[in-house]
């Protein structure tokens, strides 16, 4: 039997923790309309709230859908202040557990985490396998198509069951799950910790029966490092039938392949080299991008200097983590 989670469906719902996902929650949106509507009756919602949860007549609300394109266009759904708040209270209760049973090669919405540091580890690793340098290290790198929109709420909720076993939370889970028609909504944090969860059972499949030493996993992205090609090359269709037959997920046909470290492999938006990283070409056009926007907007004072400044020093401090010292010079300019 696998480990359970302590808490109950009391420590989530309590005034307690709404109050504190409360306050997580509304840092950077005090000056959002929503946000406001809501804090201006905000003991009234919250008590409103908790009393619906007690008597298992809350029922998840619907999403405010709109697009962004970072990098490529996504569908982004918005729940209501309630749900989110809900959100942010489930979450402070799951997420110490359930970090606690995620492989350490697991990078993404994780605490002390992120992506440059799955860029490190990635390095790392290619320097332990090629035995810096000596020897070839190949890369076996792959996606999964559709991710969010391709989990499959039956089998996460299957996954949810076997670490909690108060049947009040999956009640509580299944609303959120099912309230969106198929996959996981993106503006959900509750999402990020799902998709965690659900793709934990690939990470334990990669380690336990594929018996991989070296990978990693940001999200759908994830990489195997080996000396040996061939072994890559025959782990892909076991890999393919794990992901179909547990978890309904596909590979993106077009986002497989195998390369040597030597030749620069992308991971990350950073194409990664033995001695040296660069930034992916789109990534360099996006930024540059972004930051003419900006900066028309501060022109027009749609934005504060203050927040061009913090995107401006948030875009320099990526570019210290690789060799970008002629993108930055531009930037400068």
């Amino acid at each position: 039997m696998k480990i359970q989670l302590v808490h109950k469906f009391e420590d989530i719902i309590c005034l307690e923790n709404l109050l504190e996902a409360w306050k997580e929650f509304e840092i950077g949106k005090k000056n959002r309309k929503d946000v406001q509507e809501f804090s201006m009756n905000l003991m009234d919602n919250i008590f409103s709230l908790h009393h619906n949860l007690f008597n298992h007549t809350y029922k998840h609300g619907g999403y405010q859908a709109f697009k962004i394109n970072d990098p490529k266009p996504r569908d982004i759904h918005k729940a209501s202040v309630k749900d989110r708040l809900l959100h942010h209270a489930i979450y402070r209760k799951l997420y110490p557990f359930f970090d606690k049973i995620f492989v350490a090669d697991s990078y993404s919405c994780r605490m002390n985490k992120g992506t440059h540091r799955a860029i490190n580890k990635f390095c790392e690793y290619a320097h332990i396998v090629s035995k810096n340098n000596t020897k070839t290290c190949w890369i076996l790198k792959c996606d999964i198509k559709k991710f969010f929109a391709s989990i499959d709420h039956r089998i996460l909720l299957e996954i949810l069951s076997e670490y909690i076993s108060d049947k009040n939370i999956i009640w509580l889970l299944r609303n959120i799950v099912e309230s969106f028609s198929a996959g996981l909504p993106l503006g959900n944090l509750t999402s990020q910790l799902f998709v965690n969860i659900y793709m934990n059972k690939f990470d334990q499949f990669v380690k336990h029966r594929l018996k991989a030493k070296n990978y990693i996993r940001y999200a759908d992205d994830f990489a195997f490092l080996s000396e040996n090609k061939k072994r890559l090359e025959n782990i892909i269709p076991e890999i393919e039938k794990f992901l179909s037959e547990e978890l309904k997920l596909k590979l993106h046909p077009n986002k497989v392949f195998i390369k040597t470290f030597s030749s620069g492999v992308d991971f990350l938006g950073m194409v990664n080299f033995p001695k040296h990283k660069v930034l992916r070409t789109k990534t360099k056009k996006r930024m540059m991008k972004k930051i003419k926007r900006k900066k028309l907007d501060l022109g027009n004072k749609i934005i504060s200097e203050d927040n061009f400044n913090q995107s401006f020093q948030s875009y320099l401090g990526i570019l210290r983590h690789c060799e970008g010292w002629k993108i930055e010079k531009d930037i400068k300019k």
